[in-house]
């Protein structure tokens, strides 16, 4: 008879242990869909001297595009940049084929920003500290 196998609890898993996840899911999936799309999507912000300053890092998978990331410094915001970086983000999915696209964010961080670019909450989950909610929004890009 096998043995039981072991769980393992941990906040850094190797970069084997994520080979083996990333890659049996990205089979799994290819095997269901027929084929395989999942490709990296980011957006890089830089100043002049092409110093990092913010960008937003995401994915595209089957038909969704997935936003996992956006920043800007205090200094960048509310100046049309966040825009333009969606907007090209976006853009770039639909290229890729994307219908629909999904994120999380945080009350307190911006959800106004994504729902004047046409994003729409689905779900509010709280979470901590009091009073604060992980906000999951998503938006057709077929429109």
């Amino acid at each position: 008879m096998a043995s039981e196998p072991k769980l393992i609890l941990t906040d850094r898993p190797s970069d084997a242990a994520q080979t083996v996840i990333d890659s049996g899911l990205a089979q799994y999936n290819e095997e269901q869909a027929g084929y395989r799309d999942w490709r990296d999507l980011a957006v890089l912000v830089t100043d002049p001297d092409d110093k990092m300053r913010g960008g937003l890092l995401g994915r595209t998978s089957l038909g969704l595009f997935f936003v996992d990331l956006f920043y800007l410094p205090p200094e960048m915001r509310r100046s049309g940049i966040g825009s333009r970086v969606f907007a090209m983000a976006e853009e770039e999915a639909v290229r890729r084929g994307c219908v629909s696209g999904v994120l999380f964010t945080i009350s307190f961080q911006a959800p106004g920003f994504y729902s004047r670019h046409g994003w729409r909450e689905i779900a509010r989950i709280p979470c901590l500290p009091a009073g604060t909610s992980r906000v999951v929004m998503s938006k057709n890009l077929t429109l």
